[in-house]
Formats: C-alpha cells, structure tokens, sequence
C-alpha cells in the first residue's frame, strides 16, 4: 500500500497515539522505517518480511543465538542417500488454529514455495521431490547431492495445508502482480506468535500464541509494530519513550540515542551486502538515450561505472563510516568469503571516462537507476551519491527513489535498468548468494530469481551446481573461489557494501541482535 507524504505522517501520528494507550508491562513497541509487505512466508524473500513472519511461521531447521543450525519443526535429519534426506518431525505440535502439525503439512509447503507466485523458489529450486513417509516422517529427493539441504530448509515457512485450502492462499501472494489472498492478512503458523491485528503499512498487532510447543525465553505477550518512514520521527519517538525499539537508527543520530538516558544502541555487522545491478540481457537498454543497443552488455562499461563509484567516499560522507566497503557478493561471516578476493577495482575516474570511450560512449548516455528509500541504511542517499560519481564520466542518472511498496514489484519483474539491492545469504554460506543473485535466471526452477539484471556465464551456473554437491570443504571452497574470481572478471554485478546494524533500543527493554538483521520477539523481555 502506498501513501503519499502527508498520509505517511498522520498514519504514523495516530499508530503511536493508539500505542501510548496500549501500553503494559508485557507489551513491546517496535517501529521500523517500512512494513513487511505481506503476512504470506513465501511472498517476497526479504529480510524484514522473513523477520516478521518467523515469528509465526517455523522452518523445520532453525538457528540458535550463535547462529547455529538447531532442530525446529524437525526433531533430526539424516542422509538416506547421497540424494536422499529423511526429516523426522516434531509431535504434538499445532497450527495457530488448533489444527496438528503433520507431513502432509510439510509436503504441501514445499509444493507451494516451488510454485507460481513464489518469490523464495531458489530455495526448492534442487528439490526433485518431497514425500511423506508417515504421519511424521517426510523424505526430500534432491536432484543432485545437496549436502546443505538442512541450511537450505531453515527459510522455507510451514503453511498449514487444511487452512490453505478452506482460505484460497494455496498459491502464495505474487508481489509481482500484486494478486492478494488471506494469507496477506492473516497468519495460521506453528510460531510462538500470531497476527491479532494487520493494518497494512499502519500497524501490525502480534500477541503470544498459548499453544505454542516450544520455550519462549520472554515474557512479552504483545508485540506493536509500527512503520514509520520518518528517521526523524522515529527517533523521537524512541527518545520520548513512544516506542521501544526502532530499526535502523540513522547514522546521523547514533550519538543522539546513546547519549539519551533512556535508550541506548545496538550496534554490529551486518551480513547483507548492498550492490547495484544492471540489465545485461535486452538488446536495447530501456529507460536510457541509447537506442538500438545495450551498453551494459559490454564489459567496459560495467567496469567503466565501478571504477567511478567512489565508495570511500560514501562510507564517510553517507554511511558515517558505519558501512565496510566490499568487492564480493559476501561478506565476512559467510562460508566461501575470503580477505585475499575482497579487493576491490581502484576508484579511477580517468580511468573510467577511458574505458567508457573505448566502448563507444565517449560523451556518456542517459538512464534511470530504480532505488528504494525505505529498505537500507540511507538507500536512497547511496543512490544519489552513485548518481553524482557517475555524472563526473559524462553519465546522465535519473534517479526514481520510491517506497519499497512499488519499489520491489517493479524490479522483481525485471522492469529496471540499473537497480540498487541488498542481500543477506541466509544459510551463511556462499552458494546461497551464488544461486539466487549471480546464476542464469531460469524462472520455472527460479535459479537466479534475484539476479535481476539477467547477468550470466554458463562456466558459473556449473562451478555453482558443483559446489552444492561437494561434500569435500576444500574442494568445494575452491569451486566458490573460482565462481567469484569469474563473477569479478566479468565485472558481473556493483558490490558496494556491508552496512551496519543500528537498532535503536529502551533501557527496559532486552533483545538479541542478529547478524542476519532477523529479530525474534521470543527473545524480547521488558523490565517490569
């Protein structure tokens, strides 16, 4: 839902009216600069939405406090084959709405994310078959040796298959052609949370589900989440007392929050790298003065715009050096990441201008680059920053900076240019980014369903395929080197940044702050 500017603020006035009357011992208030896009789990593979939604929904693996991989919805998992894994799954566990937890439910959700509409297929892409074995025993079939099956697992959402069915949500919402379904709405997971109230893009109301099967270290039993797209009106909120925690803190104001007495700032790396991406598969680029080809089919021209991104720059003037500046699709923290290839292009505008005239486009060309402005840390100042470096290469950029309301449908469909995107591989390692941001994008198995600049080398999609069925650690980190040392050479995609978490937080309030930027409201306690 889109609103204009003044809408924006009245909605946000009137949320923070109706928290301050909410207000209990047991109730947390949480404000974020935009709002989950849709209560369906597989709508759109996005870090606040999968944050928010993990609250309701379960993956059969999960992830503890240090990251690391903890039985969910699954009690174990073993290798039946070299292509074969076997999931026994948990007891006595019920949907939101009284409805076991069986197989079938299983079964039925990994049909669903592997279907139209679904924007997290990368993560069933390699799944040949699911099946039930009884009640509480499912096999997944992959099509080649997939030995980080379980990581692969711990974000695909269980939906219950009964509720599916009576509410017409067996397909998941479409983003992209912005179909909706009860499941935009309303939640029916196995999570320690469930949606008492959804007004999209005013406040979403979570309270503690009673039936819930697991510990829940909190003793909140309310969750408020409200948008607000204002930084300034964020942190004042958070500095009045209004709200209780508030993701991100503006860089600007970090020292403002800190030195209030009240609040305070949870600060650490995050494992998202932003980056630009640029349309490599149509003829003639749209939205551009070039006609009749495609400039970012040459190599030349994809370096030419690297190499004039001055991204020290950024990092001191727009990141307030709360950013670390990177050559790779990963960073640090991730499983294939190495110091050795995270050595970026030299910031070169001669050299820029040169490789830019030896392409053909000496006095430069026009084009839209597509940016939301309410998704990253200071998003669309990164962009305008990018805008400015280029226009020193004879570069003319009109920028279109939106909410990520319209933003993300847009780019999902592939209709940009040159766009900005941030990504966080949730499994923690490599293949993951390999396989959703820089393979060939093939929409039926959605293989490089975010690579949506089309970017593509056949060598990579193989070392890709290859490493997912390594099981020999050198072996397959070698493979990663070799995928990332061609994805450089081909100057594939803009690598930018990691950017730094920043939550803004009340004294009385304790939380865990994840590298991934998910926030688990079983993890929350408010001082009484």
């Amino acid at each position: 839902m889109v609103f204009k500017k003044t809408s924006i603020s009245m909605l946000a006035g009137a949320a923070l009216l109706g928290l301050a009357a909410s207000v209990s011992a047991q109730t947390v208030r949480i404000a974020n600069q935009g709002d989950a896009l849709s209560l369906d789990p597989h709508s759109l593979n996005e870090s606040l939405q999968l944050s928010t939604v993990s609250n309701a929904y379960e993956a059969l693996v999960g992830w503890n406090k240090k990251l690391e991989m903890v039985p969910m919805l699954a009690t174990s998992w073993k290798q039946m084959s070299p292509t074969v894994w076997r999931f026994e799954l948990r007891k006595g566990v019920n949907f939101h709405d009284g409805t076991p937890f069986t197989a079938d439910d299983v079964v039925f959700t990994l049909g669903r994310v592997a279907g139209d509409g679904s924007d997290m297929k990368a993560y069933t892409n390699d799944v040949k078959e699911a099946r039930k074995i009884d009640s509480h025993t499912i096999e997944i079939e992959t099509k080649t040796p997939l030995p980080i099956l379980p990581q692969i697992m711990s974000q695909v959402y269980i939906m219950s298959k009964k509720w599916c069915e009576e509410n017409n949500a067996t397909r998941p919402v479409d983003r992209r052609k912005g179909i909706e379904n009860t499941a935009s709405f309303k939640t029916n997971g196995t999570g320690p949370f469930h949606v008492r109230e959804r007004q999209p893009g005013v406040r979403t109301v979570f309270v503690r589900n009673p039936r819930y099967w697991g510990k829940v270290e909190s003793n909140v039993q309310e969750v408020v989440f409200t948008p607000i797209a204002s930084p300034a009106t964020r942190v004042a909120a958070l500095l009045s007392g209004e709200i209780d925690v508030m993701e991100p803190v503006p860089v600007q104001d970090i020292g403002r929050v800190n030195s209030n007495p009240a609040t305070r700032v949870l600060a650490g790396p995050e494992l998202r790298t932003i980056f630009l991406g640029m349309d490599q598969k149509r003829d003639e680029l749209q939205f551009s003065s070039v006609k009749g080809k495609n400039p970012f089919k040459d190599k030349r021209v994809r370096q030419a715009f690297y190499q004039a991104i001055d991204i020290d720059g950024i990092k001191k003037t727009v990141m307030r050096d709360a950013s670390r500046p990177t050559a790779l699709m990963v960073g640090p923290g991730i499983n294939g990441w190495t110091e050795a290839q995270d050595k970026r292009l030299p910031y070169d505008v001669e050299a820029a201008k040169k490789l830019l005239a030896d392409a053909g486009y000496g006095s430069g060309f026009e084009v839209t680059m597509n940016c939301p402005n309410d998704r990253y840390v200071n998003d669309a100042q990164i962009c305008q920053a990018v805008a400015a470096n280029l226009s020193r290469i004879g570069v003319k950029i009109n920028l279109q900076a939106e909410t990520k309301g319209t933003y993300f449908p847009k780019i999902l469909r592939r209709d940009t240019s040159f766009y900005l995107l941030g990504w966080t591989p949730s499994t923690y390692d490599a293949h993951n980014a390999l396989n959703a941001l820089m393979r060939c994008p093939d929409d039926k198995t959605g293989a490089g369903q975010f690579n949506l600049g089309s970017y593509c080398n056949p060598k990579l999609d193989e070392l890709t395929v290859k490493l997912g069925a390594e099981t020999d650690k050198a072996k397959r980190d070698a493979m990663i080197k070799e995928a990332f040392q061609i994805h450089a050479e081909d100057v594939g995609h803009l690598p930018l940044h990691q950017q730094t978490l920043a939550w803004g937080v009340s004294k009385k309030v304790e939380l865990t702050q994840l590298a991934d930027n998910y926030m688990p409201f079983k993890w929350i306690t408010v001082k009484k």
